[in-house]
């Protein structure tokens, strides 16, 4: 049966996506058939596709989808054909009808979240998870910054830092996104165009700045993420949406009040099948609880993935962007 997929022979703009047609083999060894119901969008895949992330080509795209298990090969245990499941990755390649895919980086769907929800959420609330508790380990009481509060990851990340009793200054480039970051739980929001940031948050924070500063959006926040974290503060850098960081001077960390920056990737924290059944587990807590409500701010149909690309890199998004099949 003929599948359509995502390609990439070059990397550039949105344009350089092509749509081929596949036959799919029998799932391998350890390989399950995975037919997509809906596909995740998220930043990276941009990354990848621009060259940003460097990548052997051709290559497929994306990472994050749900959907349904066709078929599995030789040594699969506890899936089966019927199964719901969803994935994020490492592997690439879920801007497609369907794909084999290794059993290992699948996680079973419980009956109380859907598929949409899921490719809105796995990737970013996973990614949450290991950046609030693994990687800066907040505590209540904290204040931190979340830079883009309103988009997929600041969304979930602000309901997770709420429900943990966090205190959350978030960012936005509108008033609108500034009401979405409210609605999610930020007790306060800056408008990062309009407003000195940095003022700001030493205003509320009477002088000391924020103990965890949140950055996804990397060269265009750095300095500003400088001056507002506290002394002895952590900066977790996380995404590149406005230029990549380079060049850091660590003498200027320790001006600054001895500062700690990590750069941290997800699978480094879900390394193990246990740090990543963990990790899913905590997921759904959270989701159960009403802590983090995903929001699918925009839906494209699969093959309009270059447009839902320059909608994201246009800042024209909000919440989760999902590709249905």
């Amino acid at each position: 049966m003929s599948e359509r997929v995502a390609r990439i022979t070059r990397t550039g703009g949105p344009e350089v996506i092509e749509w081929v047609d596949v036959d799919l083999p029998p799932p391998g060894p350890g390989d399950v058939r995975m037919r997509h119901h809906a596909v995740g969008l998220n930043y990276i895949d941009t990354y990848h596709r621009s060259g940003v992330y460097p990548v052997d080509l051709p290559a497929g795209l994306g990472s994050e989808a749900a959907g349904v298990v066709e078929a599995v090969g030789e040594g699969v245990d506890g899936l089966s054909v019927g199964d719901r499941v969803g994935t994020f990755g490492p592997s690439r390649g879920a801007y497609a009808t369907a794909r084999n895919v290794a059993a290992k980086q699948l996680f079973r769907l419980p009956d109380d979240v859907d598929d949409r929800t899921a490719a809105a959420m796995l990737l970013k609330g996973c990614t949450v998870e290991a950046l609030v508790d693994r990687c800066a380990r907040v505590q209540p009481g904290q204040t931190v910054l979340v830079w883009a509060a309103a988009g997929g990851v600041g969304q979930l990340m602000t309901g997770w830092l709420k429900a943990i009793g966090a205190t959350v200054i978030g960012t936005a480039g509108t008033q609108a996104k500034a009401e979405h970051a409210r609605a999610a739980g930020a007790d306060h929001v800056l408008l990062h165009r309009d407003e000195d940031v940095v003022a700001r948050v030493k205003d509320m924070t009477d002088g000391a700045g924020v103990a965890v500063v949140f950055d996804g959006v990397g060269m265009a926040s750095w300095e500003r993420t400088l001056a507002v974290t506290a002394r002895r503060g952590l900066i977790v850098s996380y995404g590149n949406a406005g230029g990549a960081v380079t060049g850091v001077n660590l003498g200027m960390l320790a001006a600054k009040g001895s500062l700690f920056v990590t750069r941290p990737t997800l699978f480094d924290y879900y390394v193990t099948p246990e740090e990543r059944q963990a990790g899913i587990e905590r997921l759904y807590a959270m989701l159960r609880s009403g802590a983090i409500r995903p929001e699918i701010g925009q839906t494209f149909a699969l093959e309009d993935a270059a447009d839902a690309h320059r909608a994201l890199e246009a800042g024209e998004t909000r919440g989760s962007t999902i590709l249905t099949v």
